[in-house]
């Protein structure tokens, strides 16, 4: 058994980004998930009640103390046969995308990720980024790990409906005679559900062309896989439903047929509901239709075992083999799948731990809530006094609700988070043993505590948990274990009753006054975390910078290699620091699209964090997050963003240790220095201090150079004539007979590795060729000074081929290259720029695709020429 879903970082990576269609739709849909959620919850403890109501906890005990061991480990058994049964779900499919990976590699990636997507319901959140990150870096394609993703998902329903309407057919439940309807119609519903198999194999049998879904093509699998298929998807569950009916004592009269129907109908409701595990909801529905045939305290212990063995148990384990390959990783002489779980597994790490430290909080929360064991408490007794009993149960419930909120932190890469999370488990297991010698939470705390101690790099964001956003199903995930924890309290404590005396009872046996009071401590600190999310100050709305922002910005820009930083001081971006004050993004909004203007600028830690700050900013605002002329370096970073890319074109750089002008192919321009030098011009660099009195002179110079070439400045990406702009710069400076007729601003990277210029403008009487000199001229003086490369700037749509199996995107730039001169020079500033022989760099922009990308790319498009006349026009 296996809950797979489509995968939703795949299709972000794939080019099918929620945001691209989803929109305000999706905000609301978002809503619609738990809301549904809770309804089923609801519902389901309603029934619960009823059904537990005429027995108490002890009961509860009696009956799980009575479990015969043999049937547990029975389950144990058949627990590790399922997970070897569902290895074969990938095994399968990765023959049917056309790939030839070991065994070993796909059945550690399976345990690893059912063991987590088994505990967390249809939401996906560690089973999308673990796959695709795991099959693409093992060479599979995006579009092989879609498929990959769509043969499991037809399996996973293909069993599901084979087991079921066989089951409702062979062994129809009495649900029709309870609503009143002829008992013919469950075996009605079984062939319902048959319909989908033999839909399923008529096709696959028949068609012969691949299955196209938008832009993909899905092929149909072999006769081979297709039989492979029906036998290993029903085998999935029938032993899945085994795990559960081996735990029942030999003695119940419901048959196993019958049992698999009950078994798959609950499954299906926990699926519908979305909680993780279907918990609740599950339960209910056994408890529903079996109470009548089963005793009801033997299979609530039954089930409780079952989620122990079949859920808690590979957890634990796929835990243990994480916090392994973390430590294993810095060892030498590791097997190839070492080494690569190594690097995969740090992509999802915080998402995995995020998991394990929700799960570390309910059980804290649970334990809680029901009474100590008797004998225990006797012999804690003899070792400690009652108010550690009373202190440590109080602050074990405390330290539960508080790992379920570091749980979302820890999903979102916070320092904090990591640290807090270890302290609370390091108390956690101290508060377990002295609250009730409740060892074997404790050894559960302490193994969490192994899995996370060595994974602190993963965790770099220097961030409040109160600022972070806590989605709706986040939200619901909290409170409904907090108030499930309530529930079993109220449950385990039925017989006493309640009155104002009950808080201030302190006795070693007060159970009930102590899980009051450990409720109450827990509803506290959630209540409090939640005041202050409500009180704490709204988003504000993106600010230009103020002087004060752009001299901290000035900071920073002069310990960046890039030059591209420099585009912060022009003031018309707003800016975005990140907590250390050692980084900062440019960025701007137009529409709905948050356009960040390159890569954030500063050390790797506070790029990320300022990334994942634009994305929650966007978020909140309903907007797209996009990052215009990135390089390669973190694409891995826009990955995780959910952010899909294109290439816009080509940057050049000139290695200068390696420039000359000698040589046949430098002909043509030392021809044109040496006119130009023979007509008596020069070259000078002014410090930006000596700049003032040259101003007013490059204004005259930049107004004449727009009007002779009929066009409006540029923004954004580029820069404008300012004169506070231009005064943080020195400027590079062409004169004849001692009058200045061009100009540009020069831009110097940090540890000399890169200059540039950015705004080039020249007098309309200026000789031809002026800029040629003017670019060889600070060529030949950064190489003098020792700078390392001249960046020439991005050739907008250059390097991007018209194939006719390439990317739309690829063929209709490549199309707007060779023919889009009137709204753009494109060819021929590639041209210009070939004259210097640089080394071409791709240069991207992370965005969302789907239904977006049109939107978002006329949104950058009018950003940088100002509005959307300027995009069609000079």
């Amino acid at each position: 058994m296996s809950e797979i879903v489509p995968e939703p970082a795949l299709l972000r990576v794939a080019g099918s980004s929620p945001e691209g269609f989803q929109g305000a739709i999706g905000k609301r849909l978002s809503v619609l998930g738990p809301l549904l959620a809770t309804i089923l919850f609801g519902i389901s403890a309603w029934i619960l009640y009823r059904k537990l109501e005429a027995y108490n906890y002890h009961q509860i005990l009696r009956a799980l103390e009575s479990l015969p061991s043999g049937n547990i480990v029975k389950a144990i058994l058949l627990t590790f046969l399922s997970y070897f049964v569902l290895t074969g779900y990938d095994f399968l499919a990765i023959r049917y995308v056309g790939s030839r990976l070991s065994y070993q590699r796909l059945g550690l990636a399976s345990f690893v990720n059912y063991a987590f997507n088994n505990n967390m319901g249809l939401s996906g959140l560690v089973g999308s980024s673990l796959r695709y990150r795991l099959y693409s870096s093992w060479g599979l394609s995006a579009l092989q790990v879609a498929r990959l993703i769509g043969f499991t998902v037809v399996t996973f329903w293909l069993g599901m409906s084979l087991v079921s309407g066989v089951s409702f057919i062979l062994e129809p439940l009495p649900i029709p005679r309870m609503a009143g309807l002829p008992f013919h119609t469950a075996r009605i519903f079984g062939l319902v559900l048959l319909v989908y198999p033999i839909l399923y194999l008529s096709v696959v049998t028949m068609r012969r062309r691949p299955l196209r879904i938008g832009s993909w093509d899905f092929p149909m699998p072999s006769p081979k896989i297709v039989l492979a298929q029906v036998c290993l998807a029903p085998l999935d569950w029938v032993i899945a439903a085994g795990v559960l009916y081996a735990v029942l004592p030999f003695s119940v009269s419901v048959s196993f047929p019958r049992f698999v129907t009950v078994f798959l109908l609950a499954q299906v409701a926990g699926l519908v509901s979305n909680l993780p595990g279907g918990v609740g909801v599950f339960e209910a529905v056994i408890l529903l239709l079996l109470s009548g045939t089963v005793s009801t305290p033997v299979l609530l212990a039954s089930i409780v075992v079952y989620r122990a063995i079949y859920y808690l148990l590979p957890l634990l384990l796929a835990s243990l083999l994480l916090g392994f390959y973390e430590l294993a990783r810095r060892r030498e002489g590791l097997q190839r799948a070492g080494r690569f779980l190594a690097v995969s597994f740090p992509i999802v790490v915080p998402q995995i731990l995020s998991i394990t430290i929700f799960a570390g909080g309910a059980i804290l929360l649970f334990s809680g809530a029901t009474p100590g064991v008797r004998g225990r408490l006797n012999w804690l007794d003899d070792l400690v006094p009652l108010s550690i009993v009373e202190v440590s149960h109080f602050l074990g419930s405390v330290a539960g609700v508080g790992l379920l909120i570091l749980s979302r932190g820890l999903q979102r890469r916070l320092d904090a988070a990591y640290v807090l999370s270890i302290i609370l488990l390091a108390g956690g297991i101290v508060l377990s043993l002295f609250k009730g010698l409740d060892y074997e939470e404790a050894i559960v705390l302490a193994v969490m505590l192994a899995a996370i101690l060595p994974c602190h790099r993963h965790f770099y964001r220097k961030a409040s948990l109160v600022n972070e956003p806590f989605t709706p199903g986040w939200t619901l995930a909290i409170v409904l274990v907090v108030s499930s924890s309530i529930l079993l309290g109220f449950f385990s404590y039925k017989h006493v009753g309640y009155s104002a005396d009950l808080w201030w009872h302190f006795s070693l046996f007060g159970n009930a006054p102590r899980f009051v009071r450990a409720s109450v401590g827990a509803l506290a600190v959630a209540l409090w975390f939640s005041v202050a999310k409500l009180l704490q100050p709204a988003i504000p709305e993106p600010a230009l910078p103020t002087e004060e922002d752009l001299l901290k910005a000035r900071s920073i820009v002069e310990r960046s290699r890039t030059t591209t930083a420099n585009l912060a001081l022009l003031g018309d971006k707003p800016l975005l620091f990140s907590a250390s004050g050692n980084g900062f993004l440019m960025f701007d909004i137009e529409g709905r699209t948050w356009v960040s203007m390159g890569d954030p600028v500063g050390p790797p830690a506070d790029q990320a964090e300022l990334a994942w700050k634009l994305r929650e900013m966007s978020d909140r605002h309903v907007g797209y997050t996009v990052f215009y002329e990135i390089g390669a370096g973190n694409l891995p970073l826009y990955i995780e963003l959910g952010l899909s890319f294109l290439k816009v074109g080509e940057e050049g750089r000139i290695p200068l240790a390696s420039f000359t002008l000698d040589g046949g192919s430098r002909k043509t321009l030392r021809k044109s220095h040496r006119k130009l030098e023979a007509e008596g011009l020069s070259f000078t660099i002014i410090p930006r201090e000596e700049l003032e009195p040259l101003l007013p002179v490059f204004r005259r110079i930049s107004d004449e150079w727009l009007a002779q070439k009929n066009t409006r400045e540029k923004r954004f990406s580029l820069g404008y004539f300012d004169e506070e702009y231009l005064r943080w710069f020195p400027a590079a400076v062409i004169r004849r007979d001692g009058e200045i007729i061009a100009f540009a601003n020069v831009w110097l990277g940090a540890e000399k590795v890169e200059l540039s210029i950015d705004l080039m403008r020249h007098r309309n009487d200026a000789p031809p060729g002026v800029m040629d000199f003017l670019f060889l001229e600070l060529i030949q003086w950064g190489r003098d000074q020792g700078y390392a490369w001249f960046n020439l700037g991005m050739a907008p749509l250059s390097g991007l081929e018209r194939r006719s199996l390439g990317p739309v995107w690829n063929r209709l730039a490549a199309l707007a290259f060779h023919h889009g001169e009137y709204f753009y020079n494109f060819q021929g500033l590639r041209t210009y720029k070939e004259k210097f022989d640089p080394v071409w760099q791709p240069v991207y922009i992370a965005a969302p695709r789907g239904l977006a990308l049109p939107r978002v790319l006329a949104n950058v498009a009018s950003l940088i020429s100002g509005n959307l006349k300027g995009v069609v026009s000079k």
